[in-house]
């Protein structure tokens, strides 16, 4: 596998509180590796310095061997990285197609004047949620009206439109049934196949082990553990979340 991400010896410092100490990994093509960790190990601040929220206060991050240290979120999205966090960012007044090209919304000219091209962007937003395999009955309903995994695919579509060779998803299945938290884990297998790369941000044990083909475990800030699921336990997993292994 050829490898997208490198992130190289992170480190974040907030005043006296170092909330990520020394963490390193990377990701390849068409790989979902779970970052996994209890509430404080330092998950989401790896992903905001990995995402350019955050610059870090030591250490490096490299996609497809370009410099990503420092960058801004703009242009890390350019590059190809999209993070879709649990709130999801979609307007929830707005039509699949309108979330899709939301903040680059298509035009077309009538009378001279140019306005919104709202069945060009409709239409592209059910081609592109097919693609993922997801069926929205209605494209011109609010998304507000769509299900918890039907509003992740659209999140999901939009950065895949987008051209996101590697997507950060943090906690995507938090608040969802079981019949959604499947159509997710449905999602991210068909995101692999298409060679994206995937960091998925987790602390539940089933879906760690549903998706992921690595498992980092993170605890006080440092990495606790490498393992693939097949090679661990849940039992084992737990310990390195609470500290057990360093």
């Amino acid at each position: 596998m050829t490898a997208l991400l490198h992130a190289k010896g992170l480190k974040k410092r907030f005043g006296g509180n170092e909330a990520v100490k020394d963490v390193s990994f990377e990701v390849n093509e068409g790989e979902c590796v779970v970052l996994a960790g209890d509430n404080g190990a330092g998950k989401s601040t790896v992903i905001k310095m990995i995402s350019g929220v955050y610059t870090p206060t030591e250490g490096e991050v490299y996609f497809k061997n370009e410099r990503l240290t420092g960058k801004t979120p703009e242009a890390v999205r350019t590059a190809g990285i999209e993070t879709i966090y649990q709130d999801l960012a979609l307007a929830d007044n707005l039509d699949p197609g309108l979330n899709l090209y939301l903040g680059r919304e298509k035009t077309r000219r009538a009378f001279g004047l140019p306005i919104l091209d709202r069945v060009e962007m409709r239409r592209t937003a059910v081609d592109v949620l097919k693609g993922l395999g997801i069926v929205v009955p209605d494209p011109t309903a609010p998304v507000r009206e769509m299900s918890g995994g039907q509003r992740q695919a659209i999140a999901i579509a939009r950065a895949i439109y987008w051209q996101a060779q590697l997507v950060i998803m943090d906690e995507p299945t938090a608040a969802l049934g079981v019949p959604e938290q499947r159509e997710v884990m449905a999602l991210i297998e068909r995101l692999k196949a298409k060679g994206v790369g995937i960091i998925l941000i987790s602390h539940n044990l089933p879906d760690i082990f549903a998706a992921a083909d690595r498992i980092i475990v993170l605890a006080r800030g440092v990495v606790a553990g490498e393992r693939r699921p097949s090679e661990t336990s849940d039992e084992e997993i737990v310990r390195m979340m609470m500290g057990a292994t360093l």
